[in-house]
């Protein structure tokens, strides 16, 4: 073994030399990783008991459970606006008043019409003639914009309030 080491052309002692400092170093890099790992594990025990020693898992279960309630009221909510969307396109929602004096000298505008509108233009006019003995009240449908009856002034002027193609007067 010696003739070994004599043939290398250089000092053998320089070779242990270089094998010890190399361990030395390796020593002191295993030593960093121990440290590492042990840090690590720490960090991760104290994440897996969560707080107030609760375990991750506990937290989790939670969390997919609240997760599936809100999905669960998400769909009824859903659900309750598809049925308010469907009343809602039917009920009346666009209106127009129109205050007037149907006989001149009789003072104050008693008499009106009224357009109460769905979103689709659809729904009726109400107009109600007022005298000094009696009131009558008409009612006109619309369907889609459109009146089978012919309109009066008032209620013309109603319907474009109603539409938003004018403004009311107050």
């Amino acid at each position: 073994m010696s003739g070994i080491l004599n043939n290398l052309g250089f000092d053998p002692a320089y070779l242990i030399l270089a094998l010890m400092v190399l361990v030395v170093i390796l020593a002191v890099l295993v030593i960093v990783q121990i440290s590492k790992t042990s840090k690590l594990a720490k960090r991760y025990d104290r994440f897996m008991r969560g707080r107030d020693a609760e375990s991750l898992e506990d937290v989790f279960a939670q969390a997919f459970d609240d997760i599936h309630m809100l999905q669960a009221e998400d769909r009824a909510n859903k659900d309750a606006l598809k049925v308010i969307n469907k009343v809602l396109v039917k009920s009346f929602h666009k209106t127009g008043l129109v205050k007037y004096d149907a006989f001149p000298g009789m003072g104050g505008k008693s008499s009106f019409a009224l357009a109460l509108m769905s979103q689709n233009k659809s729904g009726y006019i109400l107009n109600a003639v007022h005298s000094r003995d009696s009131c009558y009240v008409y009612v006109k449908e619309i369907i889609k914009g459109e009146t089978d009856s012919p309109l009066g002034r008032e209620e013309e002027k109603a319907v474009r309030i109603a539409l938003g193609l004018e403004k009311p007067e107050y």
